[in-house]
C-alpha cells in the first residue's frame, strides 16, 4: 500500500535522534528558508488545546521512585475506549504533542503522553524546565532500560482507569516512533505499535535489524513513513524483511512527497509570507505534508477501530 503525493516538498525541521535498540544518535536540521522555526512557536498547537471542550489533566505515574508527568485525555464516550500511549518527539512534551494528545481522545480514545524527561531537568523537573538544546541533550541520554520501566508504568496505569477498557496500543514521533517500534518489543500486551517515521531496533555499528528484539513483538507494527526521507527509508527495506522473515506483522506505508515530521508540519498554519525567498517551495511542502497527514489520519483511525 503507498499514498501518492504528486508535490515535491522539503523536509520539515523535526527530529534529531533515531533509537536504535538500545542506543542513539544525534543529528541536526534546520527549518525551510523563510519559515519561523517550527519547534519554538506552536501556539497553533496551544490555541487547539485550549479550546478543547474535553477533560485534560495531568498525572504522576509511579515507576519505582521516580514520577512520571503525563498528559491525559479522555473522551466524550458512553462506553470504555482502548488507550493510546504517546510518545513525545526529540523535543520533549512540546504543544503539539498535547494537541495530538486531545486529537485522539476526539477520536474516541483515552490518550495519554508521558514526559519521558520527567525528572530530568534542574530541580526534578521535565521538558518545562529545560530549554531546547539541553532537551534533545537529556533525550540523547536516557537511559533505555528508564524508557521502558516508564512506558510499562504508564501503560499498566492507563489500562486501568475506569474509563479504559483494557486495551493499550503506543504510538510515537521520530525519536518516539522508534521508541513506539522498541517498546512493542518489550512489552507482550501492547495491541498494536503505530510507528511514525521511526526506526526499528538495531545492532550495533551495522544498523541491521535487531532480530533477536524483533522476535519478541507479539503486536502488529503499522509504519507511517515520509517519501522525502531517506534517512528513515534506508531502514526499511531490511526491517521489512526481518518482520517478513520472523513473521510478524509490519504494514509500511510511505507518503510520497511529505517531509519527515510531517503530521506535525502538515497541521501547521499555511505559510502566509509570499515576499519570503522560498515561499512557493515552503507552500508545496506544507501541502504535500498537509496531505500526507490528512492520508495518515485517516487510515490510522481505521487501524484504531480495528483493535
Amino acid at each position: 500500500m503507498r499514498a501518492s503525493i504528486s508535490l515535491l516538498a522539503l523536509v520539515f525541521l523535526c527530529c534529531s535522534v533515531i533509537a536504535c535498540g538500545q542506543h542513539s544518535t544525534m543529528e541536526h536540521h534546520t527549518a525551510p528558508a523563510g519559515e519561523a522555526d517550527p519547534m519554538v512557536n506552536q501556539d497553533w498547537a496551544k490555541a487547539r488545546l485550549a479550546k478543547s471542550p474535553r477533560h485534560q489533566e495531568w498525572v504522576k505515574v509511579k515507576n519505582g521512585t521516580r514520577e512520571v508527568n503525563s498528559f491525559v485525555v479522555y473522551p466524550e464516550n458512553k462506553n470504555k475506549a482502548t488507550a493510546v500511549i504517546v510518545i513525545h518527539e526529540i523535543f520533549g512534551m512540546s504543544d503539539w504533542i498535547q494537541s495530538l494528545t486531545d486529537q485522539l481522545a476526539e477520536a474516541g480514545y483515552v490518550a495519554i503522553a508521558p514526559d519521558l524527561l520527567s525528572g530530568m531537568g534542574p530541580n526534578g523537573g521535565g521538558t518545562s524546565s529545560l530549554d531546547r538544546q539541553a532537551i534533545g541533550q537529556k533525550i540523547r541520554d536516557l537511559p533505555p532500560d528508564q524508557i521502558t520501566a516508564d512506558l510499562n508504568a504508564v501503560a499498566d496505569y492507563v489500562s486501568k482507569l475506569p474509563a479504559s477498557n483494557g486495551k493499550v496500543v503506543v504510538t510515537g514521533y521520530c525519536w518516539g516512533g522508534s521508541q513506539s517500534f522498541r517498546f512493542a518489543t518489550n512489552n507482550p500486551n501492547i495491541k498494536a505499535a503505530f510507528v511514525f517515521y521511526g526506526s526499528a531496533p538495531a545492532t550495533g555499528a551495522s544498523g541491521d535489524p535487531d532480530k533477536e528484539a524483533l522476535a519478541r513483538i507479539k503486536a502488529p507494527v503499522y509504519g507511517f513513513y515520509a517519501g522525502n526521507d531517506a534517512r528513515i527509508n534506508a531502514t526499511l527495506p531490511k526491517t521489512t524483511e526481518a518482520m517478513a522473515e520472523l513473521k510478524k506483522q509490519y504494514e509500511p506505508v510511505t507518503y510520497e512527497g511529505a517531509g519527515h515530521g510531517f503530521m506535525r508540519a502538515g497541521e501547521a498554519p499555511e505559510p502566509e509570507d509570499k515576499t519570503a525567498a522560498d515561499y512557493q517551495k515552503n507552500l508545496d511542502a506544507w501541502k504535500a505534508n498537509k496531505k500526507a497527514r490528512d492520508d495518515a489520519w485517516a487510515r490510522w483511525k481505521k487501524l484504531l477501530a480495528a483493535v
